[in-house]
């Protein structure tokens, strides 16, 4: 019998719900599998298990009664730390929400809940989602399974983490300028950034309001249409949420063909690529592509160079702005300082916050500062609008746009972490759709060679509310490729 770890969402529902004993030796598989890799990957900073086993029981004893079981019945699933899940400590990565429960769960949680699925723990992340390779976080580095000395990427390195290495087969992250993407390039996974809005944020701790996406991460497409048809929907908590109906998969007759499909491959992110590797896979997976019967095209996305200073203006002051209320007066870390008011702000804020969230909130309220605001904020977002102008311009030609995901595999743990200039590098190709506000999602391409084996992603990118589409090219490149099943030197020998 295929062992657990091997399977996919979509398989695990259907052996989950084959007979009540199937789920409770299912849920029992993952916690072994992360008791087995946890010391190692360090991709959990809580793990829940006497609650996901008494989930269990409740799924199978429902089942036994009859109760027809859900799309995501019995499936573990992990969660970034920047989530609402009652009564559990959501922490974001940070001293500052250490031991804060929440007292309420987030509407994409409730929903995986009520489709089934079991959460077995809270992922590590970078602080308040700000970072690229998992560093950041206050309490532990994630690693990665293909080599434990390099990132796995960030923020939502621990959620990509537990995906790539077998601990559960679906994992939720957020991406706000390629913090799912990026770690699913780096770890050998599929990332969606689902377009801005077509999830809701409700119960999602912010970073970026305008460009926060609540993100899946998983080892095949069909469980990425599989989370997206429970994620998605209108959701009346959360004013930014689309009045759509739940997505709905594309699935032609025959998937591996894309006939009369233009796909614009954007020599500006080759241009930007630095490993010689990482541009042979994707060039690769795109002659896969032309052989199904796609046309390439050459596009330009001329604005591509301004999208990581534009970024890290527009970020930072939405930043500065949504962590103002951790201040030590209604949750979180409280240091009572001089005695006043400031003091204490200051005095908690200084305890709670870490290096890379300071800097960024000291960014961001310099950019938005009286004599600053237009010189900065306001060019910043002059610039988003001509990078979104680029994207239109090339959908005026093309159905999608296609070019690697990271200009680089996974660089090498506190290579970039006294450099952030060189670390805010590493999302250049993945913030511009950020900015755009559409959907992108990186698919495995295959492996560069050297001492180990190191994953490589081709981020495709879709015009805003084209989900469906970028997850059926997707579809077809995983038919004849398969990538994401190859298994990281660390996942193997996972729990039966």
């Amino acid at each position: 019998m295929t062992a657990w770890q091997d399977l996919d969402a979509t398989a695990w529902r259907e052996r989950a719900s084959s007979e009540p004993g199937a789920l409770r030796e299912g849920i029992e598989s993952a916690l072994a599998s992360i008791q087995a890799h946890e010391p190692g990957l360090q991709a959990f900073h809580t793990v829940l298990a006497p609650e996901a086993r008494a989930r269990a029981e409740q799924l199978a004893y429902d089942l036994a009664a009859g109760v027809p079981p859900g799309p995501l019945f019995g499936v573990p699933v992990a969660l970034k730390s920047n989530f609402c899940l009652e009564g559990t400590e959501s922490n974001c990565g940070s001293r500052f929400l250490e031991g804060y429960r929440a007292p309420y769960t987030a509407t994409a949680v409730q929903r995986l809940l009520d489709a089934g699925a079991i959460v077995v723990g809270m992922t590590h992340m970078d602080e308040f989602a700000m970072g690229s390779s998992g560093e950041n976080s206050a309490f532990a580095t994630s690693r990665n399974p293909w080599d434990p000395t390099r990132t796995p990427g960030g923020s939502s390195g621990g959620s990509a983490v537990a995906v790539a290495s077998r601990m559960v087969p679906l994992a939720l992250g957020s991406d706000t300028g390629g913090s799912v993407r990026q770690p699913a390039a780096f770890c050998g996974v599929y990332g969606l950034k689902p377009s801005y809005g077509r999830v809701s944020r409700h119960g999602l701790v912010a970073f970026g309001s305008s460009l926060d996406v609540v993100a899946p991460l998983a080892r095949s497409v069909r469980d990425l249409e599989l989370a997206m048809e429970v994620l998605s929907g209108e959701d009346p908590l959360d004013s930014t949420c689309h009045p759509l109906a739940p997505l709905q998969p594309e699935r032609p007759a025959e998937v591996a063909r894309l006939s009369r499909l233009r796909i614009g491959v954007s020599r500006d992110y080759f241009e930007a690529v630095a490993d010689s590797e990482v541009e042979a896979r994707c060039r690769a997976a795109l002659a896969e592509l032309e052989k199904m019967g796609a046309e390439l095209v050459d596009v330009s996305l001329p604005h591509t160079p301004y999208a990581i200073p534009t970024y890290y203006v527009v970020a930072t002051a939405e930043a500065s702005s949504n962590l103002a209320r951790f201040d030590g007066v209604a949750f979180g870390r409280r240091v009572e300082g001089d005695g006043t008011l400031q003091g204490m702000f200051a005095a908690s804020r200084s305890a709670g916050f870490g290096s890379e969230v300071k800097r960024r909130i000291l960014l961001g309220t310099y950019v938005l500062s009286a004599g600053y605001q237009d010189q900065w904020y306001g060019r910043a977002q002059r610039v988003r609008t001509l990078l979104r102008r680029d994207f239109e311009a090339a959908f005026a030609e093309v159905d999608l746009v296609v070019g690697p995901t990271t200009p680089t595999t996974a660089f090498e743990l506190g290579e970039r972490h006294g450099d952030p200039l060189a670390m805010y590098q590493s999302d250049l190709l993945t913030v511009p759709s950020s900015l755009a506000g559409l959907p992108a999602l990186s698919v495995p391409v295959g492996f560069a060679q050297g001492e180990r084996a190191l994953p490589v992603g081709l981020q495709l990118i879709g015009p805003a509310l084209s989900d469906a589409r970028l997850l059926r090219v997707a579809a077809a490149l995983e038919a004849v490729t398969g990538h994401a099943r190859e298994r990281a030197p660390l996942a193997a020998g996972s729990a039966t």
